[in-house]
């Protein structure tokens, strides 16, 4: 490898590139260790600084991880989701271009505790249908998304494979319940042992536990949700605007 006039693209970049095209051709799988930083010296015959700027560069685009006294192992690339509308999880990884699955944890009816029937708008111990999956993006599970919803249109949603079709889907698209906007609220928490264990991580893992109440029509809230996303794997991005004071 080495750079000329009629090639101005620095050397670094040029073996980030061809590391980065290997971690996506499966050349360096997902949790596989990179040669060392003698080893991609000789096989791409470059500077040992070349080597580390490149390092350094893929560090910083999450397709590596750098573990000190270890070595440098590929890494699941975060997922960028834009948090600028309401969309449901398959919308939102079939814009990324993710292939969006789903397993089935249990669906349940269950008398609502204070904070469900607040965001549903029911009295405390109304029955209410609980639905639990975990969302997956190209077969990796990103979420455990836990839902609330009426128990009228709880027991009809329940009734569709639901690894398949999506919730939103369903209530839009099969019983005309329109949703017109959401509040979302955010806290970054320890993941505790179940969803743990439905997203393949340690107990304490860091989480980004989303609470979500979808409304329709008359503000007439129809859909609560607790989504809890790997910290690892997802990263949330919006853009917001500047409100402007009097006379500024």
């Amino acid at each position: 490898m080495s750079g000329n006039s009629m090639n101005p693209t620095p050397l670094y970049a040029v073996l980030e590139a061809q590391i980065a095209g290997g971690i996506a051709g499966g050349e360096f799988p997902v949790g596989s260790r990179l040669p060392t930083e003698d080893d991609l010296v000789q096989r791409f015959g470059v500077s040992r600084t070349t080597v580390r700027k490149a390092i350094q560069n893929l560090s910083s685009r999450g397709l590596i991880e750098i573990r000190r006294g270890t070595g440098t192992f590929v890494t699941q690339p975060r997922i960028t989701q834009d948090l600028t509308e309401l969309t449901g999880f398959v919308e939102d990884m079939d814009a990324l271009g993710h292939a969006a699955t789903a397993r089935l944890m249990d669906r349940i009816v269950l008398a609502a505790d204070a904070e469900v029937a607040r965001q549903l708008g029911l009295v405390v111990g109304t029955r209410v249908m609980r639905i639990r999956r975990v969302r997956l993006a190209n077969g990796v599970g990103i979420s455990v998304d836990e839902t609330y919803l009426p128990l009228e249109i709880g027991k009809k949603v329940a009734l569709h494979d639901l690894e398949i079709e999506p919730i939103f889907k369903l209530l839009e698209q099969r019983y005309n319940i329109p949703l017109i906007e959401a509040e979302y609220r955010l806290e970054a928490v320890l993941a505790e042992q179940d969803v743990a264990a439905a997203l393949e991580v340690e107990a304490g893992s860091p989480i980004f536990r989303i609470e979500r109440t979808s409304y329709s029509v008359g503000g007439k809230p129809v859909d609560y949700e607790r989504l809890h996303y790997r910290g690892d794997l997802i990263q949330f991005r919006t853009r917001l605007a500047r409100r402007r004071s009097p006379g500024v």
